[in-house]
């Protein structure tokens, strides 16, 4: 059972998102809260798994928060959902200490998978924001790796693959870009974390900008 702690300024946001997790047998929401002190207060007494974090809030901010939760509880997992896509919301949750970053449109169905992924460990961004992380995360002098390229490992089709990947592209937008079936994407993106040794589609898209994938590309 993987319990959660919604914190979101708005009311019908908190109790919808309430109502959504409740219908998941595997989800016990635990509390709500109204701001990130709120949300401060409620993981200090419920221990929650995994905090679903709104960012704009009064009294504390989601970012601030988080940085505190880190801190002070660094057993309990952040992910973000919220409305701001801007790189400058999204890079300071993810410095803070935020375990993944969702968009509030995000489907029911892939925001249970991400909370119960977030609570065993793994990360999540939404395409949306992908490329700017993952491009963030190699910003700097020393951007490409020592060694072996794993790449090398990949056919032509699976470099395609992960060089749109990498750019933030989801499965669907892949699949029209390339006239290719989902269900052949999705086998094309298990190969590449396969053959990469990476656990999601981040890391693998992290590797491919180390290796100078994109650039390659021309982007």
């Amino acid at each position: 059972m993987v319990r959660v702690l919604i914190v979101d300024d708005q009311t019908v946001v908190r109790e919808g998102l309430a109502a959504i997790l409740g219908t998941d047998p595997e989800i016990d929401v635990v509390g709500l809260a109204a701001d990130g002190r709120e949300a401060l207060d409620l993981a200090a007494e419920l221990r929650p798994d995994v905090v679903l974090m709104d960012l704009k809030m009064p009294v504390l901010d989601g970012v601030q928060a988080t940085q505190q939760l880190q801190r002070h509880h660094p057993g309990i997992s952040v992910l973000v959902l919220s409305t701001y896509a801007d790189d400058e919301w999204v890079l300071n949750a993810l410095r803070a200490g935020a375990a993944g970053y969702l968009l509030k449109d995000t489907r029911r169905e892939s925001l249970i998978a991400a909370i119960k992924g977030t609570a065993e460990g793994r990360s999540y961004l939404d395409p949306a924001v992908a490329g700017t992380v993952v491009r963030q995360a190699v910003a700097g002098p020393s951007v490409s790796a020592p060694g072996p390229s794993p790449l090398e490992a990949l056919t032509d089709r699976e470099q395609q693959i992960l060089r749109l990947l990498a750019q933030g592209y989801s499965n669907p937008e892949i699949a029209r870009q390339l006239h290719l079936a989902r269900g052949t994407v999705r086998n094309y993106v298990s190969a590449v974390l396969q053959k990469l040794g990476v656990a999601d589609r981040t890391e693998a898209a992290v590797e491919a900008l180390r290796r100078g994938l994109l650039d390659e590309s021309g982007d």
